[in-house]
């Protein structure tokens, strides 16, 4: 028997599932079906590429051989796939990775910005921290990703875009009370008690953003909810549940959504980050529909920080 590419996907799926049940569901198949190509790529193999452990499955050494072959093939056939995008622009299938903190408020705008570009483009996006983002760039199952840097990385080609500052976001009262009425004090980062301070769980690179910018010990808890939202904060903020650092492309969304939220600018030089758009590197002939994504992401950031620095000007 030919060992089949649907064979390399299923047993990859397998792998990074870690079960028969969750690696059917994720390649839409039967899992009698997915169980019955596992072994005929043993058969043809020969020999065993899992083992069935109490706390789920184990790859074998030669499973482990395989899989790291495997997701090779399974990353150029990607790219082979990607060839007729190669010198048009933006056209076919594209295949994008958002991080959480910029999907719910980019994508709106962008994705009717490239639906308008072509009506017939295929556009899949998939929202994930940017661990998981890098994760399927290398194993060929995204074309790009909007992350914030750093974004380090030999294999990683790197298009910053655009500056997002964080302002300062807690209820009327609570801003008031560092601000001052009227807000004539420009409180400082390092200024905020870091029991007030509210951030989003670990994982999350806005997070590690917020407490670098207010100086603060990596190592010591703020005040763990565990959220995985910036709705969530910005609801608690609002209502006077501590202090958190609001993004500047968030703020059109999040202060429609909690009216009773106050916003507050830093001192200079404000807070930030920056967003890029990434991709693998060594792809070459295929700038040209990287640019023009990039492009469109930077102008749809921008449009996004202009509403909110007419909201809360500088």
């Amino acid at each position: 028997m030919r060992i089949t590419a649907r064979h390399l996907l299923y047993f990859a799926a397998l792998a990074d599932e870690g079960s028969f049940g969750a690696a059917a569901r994720a390649v839409s198949i039967s899992q009698p079906a997915l169980s019955m190509q596992i072994r005929d790529l043993e058969a043809a193999l020969g020999g065993k590429l899992v083992e069935r452990m109490p706390g789920g499955l184990k790859l074998t050494r030669l499973g482990r051989e395989v899989l790291s072959r495997a997701r090779r093939v399974l990353a150029e056939m990607a790219e082979i796939e990607a060839l007729p995008r190669r010198g048009q622009g933006l056209s076919g299938q594209l295949n994008i990775g958002v991080i959480p903190t910029v999907a719910p408020y980019i994508l709106p705008v962008a994705l009717t910005r490239l639906r308008a570009s072509d009506l017939t483009l295929d556009i899949r996006v998939r929202e994930a921290q940017t661990n998981v983002l890098f994760d399927s760039l290398d194993k060929g199952r995204l074309d790009a990703a909007l992350v914030a840097l750093p974004a380090s990385g030999a294999d990683l080609a790197v298009r910053p875009l655009f500056e997002d500052r964080f302002l300062l976001a807690g209820s009327r009262a609570r801003i008031e009370g560092l601000a001052g009425e009227g807000g004539a004090v420009t409180p400082k980062p390092s200024e905020l008690d870091p029991e007030q301070l509210l951030l989003l769980d670990e994982g999350h690179c806005l997070a590690d953003q917020a407490i670098a910018a207010c100086g603060l010990d990596p190592g010591r808890r703020r005040v763990d909810l565990g959220a995985s939202s910036l709705a969530t904060l910005c609801g608690l903020v609002a209502q006077g549940f501590g202090l958190t650092l609001l993004p500047e492309i968030a703020v059109p969304s999040e202060t429609a959504s909690a009216p009773d939220m106050a916003l507050h600018r830093f001192a200079a030089p404000e807070p930030a980050r920056t967003l890029a758009l990434v991709r693998r590197a060594g792809q070459e002939g295929e700038t040209d529909w990287f640019e023009a994504l990039a492009s469109l992401f930077a102008k749809a950031g921008e449009t996004l920080i202009a509403r909110a620095r007419a909201a809360v000007p500088a």
